[in-house]
């Protein structure tokens, strides 16, 4: 039997807008974002679960199943950005002001599962997002497992999607680096993932800390820069500060829409959000979420075959 709630939250809520940062592709396998709610796969200290969240009319019902099912229940609020305060962000720029109310619904939710957001992340690097998906995807679906659900011992509808759960940490860091090469890694960000899923407990414990320790604590595992830390952090954590500097798009974003210049690096990003410290992963948010772009001025990179080489 599934554990079940519901939740009035005293805020605008999107539930869908605000979970999206944790779908990795459109083909993740870890979550569904569907017609009516959003389906997710997730190991947690006390097992894994799923969980099926349906907002409606202002209230959020949700299911979960699994061993895991009464914790997921229990921090919903949190994953769905209670513990998020967009009243801090006092945008200044009279397009950020205009999406501050556009998306006042979209909040910064913590999922408290460090490895679910860093390896994604870690396939992210310096690839294209067509190629990071296939990874993430074929790394799960070769590694993970079927999560608990409704549809065991098999699919009762075709509404419901079968999920599978990330790869336990401890498959991770037994796993030999060429055997994460047909799922599109080749040997540095194999070499990564292995490296954090051998530290999965204490990089877990990370979200104990104060964000800034926390961001350090993860850039201390070799491969692990700013930018992986960032991605990390706002998923896992909630942090709507952490901005990925070392991103090929982000700063001409930023610069295009504050500033009207079609380029930009990350020192001039970091200065133009400067004046919305503690906030600016809020505002790159937003301008993505509006799809703001900055004039491109060649082809975009193609997709390569990591498998193939």
């Amino acid at each position: 039997m599934p554990v079940e709630t519901t939740w009035r939250p005293a805020f605008p809520l999107d539930v869908w807008r605000t979970l999206a940062p944790l779908r990795h592709g459109p083909g993740d396998p870890t979550i569904r974002l569907v017609d009516g709610g959003v389906w997710r796969a997730s190991r947690t200290a006390h097992g894994p679960a799923t969980l099926w969240i349906e907002p409606r009319a202002g209230v959020v019902s949700a299911r979960a199943w699994g061993p895991g099912a009464e914790h997921v229940i229990a921090t919903l609020p949190r994953l769905l950005g209670m513990d998020d305060d967009p009243d801090r962000f006092v945008p200044a720029h009279p397009l950020l002001r205009q999406l501050a109310i556009r998306f006042r619904g979209v909040r910064f939710g913590a999922s408290d599962r460090v490895l679910e957001s860093l390896l994604p992340a870690v396939c992210e690097q310096k690839v294209t997002g067509t190629e990071a998906h296939r990874a993430w995807r074929g790394m799960v679906l070769r590694f993970g497992e079927p999560a608990p659900g409704p549809w065991e011992p098999a699919p009762t509808s075709t509404a419901i999607p079968r999920l599978w759960l990330a790869p336990e940490p401890g498959t991770l860091a037994r796993v030999p680096y060429y055997e994460l090469h047909p799922v599109g890694l080749e040997r540095r960000r194999s070499d990564v993932i292995r490296r954090v899923a051998s530290r999965a407990a204490w990089l877990e414990d990370a979200g104990r800390l104060a964000p800034n320790d926390a961001l350090a604590r993860l850039m201390t595992i070799p491969g692990v820069g700013p930018w992986t830390a960032a991605e990390t952090a706002r998923s896992a954590f909630g942090d709507p500060d952490a901005v990925s500097v070392g991103d090929f798009h982000v700063p001409n974003l930023v610069s295009w829409a504050l500033a009207g210049e079609a380029r930009g690096d990350d020192a001039r990003m970091l200065e133009l959000l400067e004046p919305y410290r503690g906030q600016r992963a809020r505002v790159v948010r937003l301008l993505e979420l509006a799809g703001v772009s900055a004039p491109r001025f060649g082809p975009r990179f193609r997709p390569r075959s990591i498998a193939a080489i």
